[in-house]
């Protein structure tokens, strides 16, 4: 996929890993490029402006929101989005936006990097092409999740959606019993799990924890929502992948002995008491991210480069007499 610029952009928002020193120095060296190369006008997160000001006051110009309201109408004034971190910049990035979303643009500054395949250190190139365009981009579909709670009078009296990049999380928190959980599609049994919990990803969210409880790998192009079971007590319960038009609804029966929680990208954990449920399907605003290559190129590019470090971490390799030895490190 392609994206050309109607015309240039005009505002850049920039959001940072906080708590880095390096992304700080980055951060306010990139905002120096923009404003007096591109003359950009410059937006950042409360508190990325304050460590700016506290740095120099020449960062006067770097503009901010005030309130939640200011934050619903980001997407109107900002045409391009930058990341300096790893993947949760990405999916903080994407949180701020509960409808249409500017191009993101992530390098990679963190420790997971599946969705930055930008590397800083070639920032000004990178940033000059981009800005030019055309750019090549993956749109990386996200989940709307709803919770309807038992004493709710009809499934239209919802809490507030929230809208995921990666996953939601269903699980059974701190409590000592197994977790059960009752499965539809589209109003049709499919099982229930009793387990640790269950994830519902997205394919962006295929390398995250769904990969880390054995479901597949996903190419974020591809329509479709994983099915990922954590820890099935059962032997013969396999991850799922269903087609992206289905509605999912994962309930809490009544007889259930302990309340199951849900996280959503790993934060805003709500509790789900028996007779409550979770509704999810797919969200009509994808995210989209631009491409180093291309979406493929990308995707396979950043999957070896993290699952072959773990793979060299993980074993020796020692030579005699002609033979490759591999042998697993005791961790």
């Amino acid at each position: 996929i392609s994206l050309k610029w109607e015309s240039c952009p005009q505002t850049v928002l920039i959001m940072t890993k906080p708590n880095s020193v390096s992304v700080q120095i980055l951060c306010a060296e990139m905002i120096r490029w923009l404003r007096r190369q591109k003359n950009l006008h410059i937006y950042v997160e409360p508190r990325v402006r304050e460590e700016l000001l506290t740095e120099s006051s020449y960062f006067n110009f770097v503009e901010t929101w005030n309130d939640d309201k200011e934050v619903l109408m980001l997407h109107t004034k900002v045409d391009l989005v930058i990341t300096l971190g790893g993947d949760g910049t990405v999916l903080w990035a994407a949180s701020m936006f509960k409808g249409p979303v500017p191009p993101i643009v992530p390098f990679s500054l963190g420790s997971l990097g599946f969705m930055t395949p930008f590397y800083s250190e070639n920032y000004k190139e990178c940033l000059e092409s981009i800005l030019k365009g055309p750019i090549s981009i993956t749109l990386r579909h996200r989940l709307i999740c709803h919770v309807i709670r038992d004493a709710a009078k009809d499934e239209f009296e919802t809490e507030e959606p929230i809208l995921v990049l990666n996953e939601v999380t269903i699980d059974r928190g701190i409590s000592s019993f197994l977790t059960n959980l009752e499965c539809y599609c589209d109003n049709s049994f499919v099982t229930c799990v009793q387990g640790d919990g269950l994830i519902l990803s997205t394919t962006s969210g295929s390398t995250a924890y769904s990969l880390a409880a054995g479901g597949s790998m996903v190419h974020p192009q591809v329509p479709g929502i994983l099915f990922t079971p954590i820890c099935p007590h059962s032997l013969s319960f396999r991850p799922l992948i269903f087609p992206e038009h289905v509605t999912l609804r994962v309930q809490v029966p009544f007889n259930s002995r302990s309340p199951a929680w849900a996280s959503f990208d790993g934060k805003d954990r709500k509790q789900l008491a028996p007779g409550d449920a979770l509704v999810c399907s797919m969200a009509p605003w994808p995210v989209p991210t631009a491409c180093l290559v291309d979406s493929t190129n990308d995707f396979l590019r950043r999957a070896i480069e993290q699952l072959q470090l773990e793979i060299d971490l993980s074993f020796v390799k020692i030579e005699k007499w002609g033979v490759i030895w591999k042998l697993q490190k005791e961790l």
